[in-house]
């Protein structure tokens, strides 16, 4: 087994019919922009009423159809929001208690010692979450998964990745294994991936190997280096 096997993103997600939902950070291969992406997938009625809106540089998830909200509490959140030179992407609403800890000088792993996986038994979905925090031309960032030590989610297991940026190198970490009942929870250290110039096709790879069926929505963002601009891609199924 090669440890540092690095794939694409279409080679982590092809044949996989239920990800569930999942976050990439990484910086470019020439080394030039600092790279996110998120996405999400859905199997209940739910679950999949949702799409992405990005409302002052902060992502959220709403509702597509407000009518057929059934429960709002664990797929109605901000997914990404920048406080000063840190930014927070996370898959509930964990993304304001690291947003709070952050802007009172706190850090990421404290933020998230205050929270659990999602109350939603058998499944106890994960939280996923990521933060980069940049500096002079450059940036590091953190990555991290709040999961049940067992089937039926007694006590939280908390792990915490750290990672220096290098050019053409992203970590992906996703709430589930593959599809089932209850859905399997994501196992090991976030996944190497390779993070291309080329934004979209970054986000074209990505979007295209989700499984037709379950996907939702895909959020990419790449951030400049040189001068901190954003350009940003958004996919919604439910807005085509």
């Amino acid at each position: 087994m090669n440890v540092y096997e690095t794939k694409t993103m279409g080679e982590r997600l092809v044949g996989n019919a239920y990800a569930g939902r999942g976050i990439v950070l990484g910086k470019t291969e020439d080394g030039k922009h600092a790279a996110v992406a998120y996405f999400i997938m859905g199997r209940s009625e739910n679950s999949r009423n949702r799409v992405f809106t990005l409302k002052e540089g902060a992502l959220f998830t709403e509702p597509f159809d407000v009518s057929k909200v059934k429960d709002p509490s664990l797929i109605i959140y901000a997914a990404l929001r920048v406080f000063e030179n840190k930014l927070i992407v996370t898959n509930g609403d964990q993304t304001d208690t690291v947003y709070d800890f952050v802007k009172e000088g706190k850090g990421f792993s404290e933020a998230l010692a205050t929270r659990e996986f999602e109350p939603d038994a058998p499944n106890f979905t994960p939280r996923i979450s990521g933060m980069i925090t940049f500096g002079e031309g450059d940036f590091t960032y953190e990555m991290s998964i709040l999961k049940s030590v067992d089937a039926i989610g007694s006590d939280c297991a908390r792990y915490t990745y750290s990672y220096p940026a290098r050019a053409g190198l992203g970590h992906f970490i996703h709430t589930y294994v593959k599809d089932g009942n209850p859905l399997p929870t994501f196992q090991g250290e976030p996944e190497r991936v390779s993070i291309p110039n080329d934004m979209e096709a970054f986000a074209k790879d990505i979007w295209e190997s989700l499984d037709e069926e379950n996907k939702i929505s895909l959020y990419v963002r790449y951030v400049s280096l040189e001068d901190g601009s954003c350009k940003d891609i958004c996919y919604n199924k439910n807005k085509a």
